[in-house]
């Protein structure tokens, strides 16, 4: 039985989806200013670390890297894209791409991205993509489907986007679209899209330094609820239920268990998860779990792994994470269980890339970083985990 809650407890509307009475995908409903759009002013730009610091909203500060600046997004002056240099003083649409972390400032991309229902438009890129969710045949087919029709649509968007190409990601709902409907809804939601850009670097030409051109979508209960529904269809689940019963249902014993370094598991054996400042740490024990059976190193650690990404996703653990998973005498068992890390990689909405297994067996993720973990979320008092898939 599965079921997508919206409760609210501490002041706070979160949403969570439970499977076999397990949590499984929680976000925040809060006010965050990821995935808007400014008009910012460069304070500063610091060559040695090839980055500029803006100013944007109330006064507030980022940092854009200047590699990840193009010339339509500057319109205080004319650009040329083989001359490229920033000035202080410069005026650039930008969109905040990951919240301050910590003691980190908030970063800002050029390369603007527009979600749509079936599809994502990102100024800046090229070519055509589709969700690493969907299958090998589904992304081919659904590529097939758009590629031709993509010279038609940046010979008519290329004045309107002021010189700049744009790449096009097919979100995973597009597989549900009948085929024969496929293409001209998919090309209607990109175009849609397109539409919303241009008007924005329209906009950014006649607004006052600072504006907010565009605001994401985290205050949208919505988009939370729906972003629930995408977790649990990639799960094959498709009958649930949504209950909005704050007093019936509590999630508080979970956000409590959730804020705790120390997780059990069924077998009795527990993991250990550490938020530091440059990484985190998840150090798997065997605990209670009972020796001298068969094999039972390696049930724990794949018993492990799969509670560990459930824990990442919960928490919202995000950049480098490192696991230290119980040693196994058998490369084939330590290459087995990588390959079912990798598996679980695969199946993440935010993404999460295996980068190796080092000599002394602990493996390395990165996931990637573009807002508060649930841990700063609620020790912090600044509301927001939005698990809203970006394809």
């Amino acid at each position: 039985m599965s079921d997508i809650f919206v409760s609210q407890t501490g002041g706070r509307t979160f949403v969570a989806a439970y499977i076999g009475n397990k949590l499984e995908h929680l976000s925040v409903v809060r006010s965050s200013e990821l995935s808007n759009i400014y008009l910012c002013r460069v304070e500063n730009v610091v060559k040695n670390i090839n980055a500029a610091f803006v100013r944007y909203g109330n006064g507030e500060s980022g940092y854009l890297s200047l590699k990840d600046i193009i010339p339509s997004a500057i319109v205080n002056r004319s650009a040329d894209e083989n001359k490229l240099s920033v000035r202080q003083g410069d005026e650039i649409i930008a969109q905040l791409d990951t919240e301050s972390i910590k003691q980190k400032k908030p970063k800002f991309t050029t390369r603007i991205s527009i979600s749509g229902q079936y599809s994502v438009v990102t100024l800046g890129r090229k070519g055509v993509g589709a969700s690493t969710r969907l299958s090998n045949a589904d992304r081919t087919r659904l590529i097939g489907l758009i590629k031709s029709d993509c010279e038609n649509l940046v010979s008519d968007y290329r004045d309107k986007l002021y010189g700049s190409d744009f790449g096009i990601i097919i979100r995973t709902e597009s597989v549900d679209i009948p085929e024969n409907d496929a293409k001209e809804i998919i090309l209607s939601d990109i175009r849609q899209c397109l539409d919303k850009l241009s008007g924005i670097l329209s906009d950014g030409r006649t607004r006052t330094v600072f504006s907010c051109l565009h605001r994401g979508s985290s205050e949208d209960l919505d988009s939370h609820i729906a972003a629930a529904e995408r977790f649990l269809k990639s799960r094959g689940i498709t009958d649930y239920q949504i209950i909005d019963q704050s007093v019936i249902y509590s999630i508080d014993n979970d956000l409590k268990k959730l804020m705790a370094n120390r997780v059990w598991l069924k077998s009795g054996a527990f993991l250990i998860i550490e938020q530091l400042e440059s990484f985190n740490a998840i150090d798997v024990n065997t605990g209670k779990a009972i020796t001298g059976k068969n094999d039972i190193i390696k049930k724990i650690n794949f018993e492990a792994a799969e509670d560990i990404f459930r824990q990442i996703r919960l928490r919202n653990l995000s950049g480098m994470i490192l696991i230290d998973f119980i040693n196994m005498k058998s490369t084939e068992d330590e290459s087995d269980l990588c390959e079912y890390v990798r598996s679980l990689c695969r199946r993440e909405a935010i993404h999460t890339e295996f980068i190796d297994i080092t000599g002394l067996g602990i493996i390395e993720l990165i996931r990637t970083k573009n807002e508060k973990s649930l841990k700063e979320i609620l020790e912090n008092g600044q509301t927001p985990v939005d698990n809203t898939d970006q394809q």
